[in-house]
């Protein structure tokens, strides 16, 4: 299912398809035979479309959220050939046949055929996510209840913007990831802030950018910075636990729904194969994301 394809020896079109979802009613983005998911629900609108693949489309996806977790940046790529594209006919085109057959709490927003090497999964060079709190300081707006963390007393952003410079850089994150066997957890984070935004009812905004992010990585950040921003631990406290490099006794993973994923970032068309191929030497199992 994920074996790489060049569309001038197999005979498959290559598509990127970049979308955006509500997560609250799945059970992440990866299909599950005995829970709704995002990726079952594109398969779904996918087949009647095009008809039955027994390799699902060789769907990959940039990154695999978890349950609960949104998505206004996510990218995918499936392999159509040209007997499943001749099913298309002269409709409104393959982003409007799926959008109808979709529910309304997934979108999709492009489609365009990839570029030579393009791969959504390991061509991506970073991923950008942000978490969303409504701390006092921020009135609650029960429209975003459902991709906002509620909390009743403020937040010290400045103990939390201290905090978050201690975890830029390579480092081995295992202390805020949940372990895969086999699976590395050395990412690299180049961004991470903490602010708040007026425009959007002074609620706390906790982006962060890393080339990938293992399995609850984001959620377990952001609950050192909550902690931090209750005065439960320092950000000196964040860096001991950072290079503990054990999850025996870190901090809380906070709930998905504050959780969205924002961007996915690739380099230069002819730097995609490149990327892929370095990515997949890096990690040679599908990890969990956030």
């Amino acid at each position: 299912m994920n074996k790489p394809v060049d569309p001038s020896v197999d005979g498959f079109i290559r598509y990127r398809i970049d979308l955006a979802y509500d997560g609250t009613n799945y059970w992440g983005f990866a299909a599950q035979k005995k829970h709704r998911t995002v990726q079952g629900e594109l398969l779904k609108a996918l087949t009647t479309v095009f008809g039955k693949s027994k390799t699902a489309f060789d769907m990959r996806v940039a990154g695999r959220t978890d349950a609960g977790v949104h998505a206004t940046g996510q990218v995918i790529h499936i392999d159509l050939t040209q007997k499943q594209l001749k099913r298309l006919g002269r409709t409104v085109g393959m982003m409007g046949s799926l959008n109808d057959l979709l529910p309304q709490d997934i979108r999709i927003y492009s489609v365009s055929e990839a570029p030579a090497g393009f791969d959504a999964r390991y061509s991506a060079a970073y991923r950008r996510y942000r978490y969303v709190i409504a701390d006092k300081l921020a009135p609650k707006n029960p429209l975003l209840a459902r991709s906002t963390l509620w909390i009743k007393h403020e937040l010290d952003l400045v103990q939390m913007q201290a905090s978050a410079l201690g975890l830029i850089g390579l480092h081995d994150y295992a202390s805020f990831c949940r372990p895969k066997l086999g699976a590395t957890t050395i990412r690299e984070v180049r961004e991470l802030t903490v602010k708040r935004n007026p425009d959007a009812g002074n609620v706390i905004e906790v982006e962060i950018l890393a080339d990938a992010f293992c399995h609850n990585m984001v959620r377990a950040i952001v609950g050192a910075l909550i902690a931090a921003g209750e005065g439960k631990t320092t950000p000196d406290g964040v860096i001991k636990r950072l290079e503990k490099r054990s999850r025996i006794g870190s901090f809380k993973v906070q709930p998905p729904h504050g959780l969205t994923l924002i961007e996915v970032g690739y380099p230069a068309d002819d730097k995609l194969a490149a990327q892929a191929e370095m990515a997949k030497n890096l990690r040679t199992l599908d990890e969990a994301e956030d």
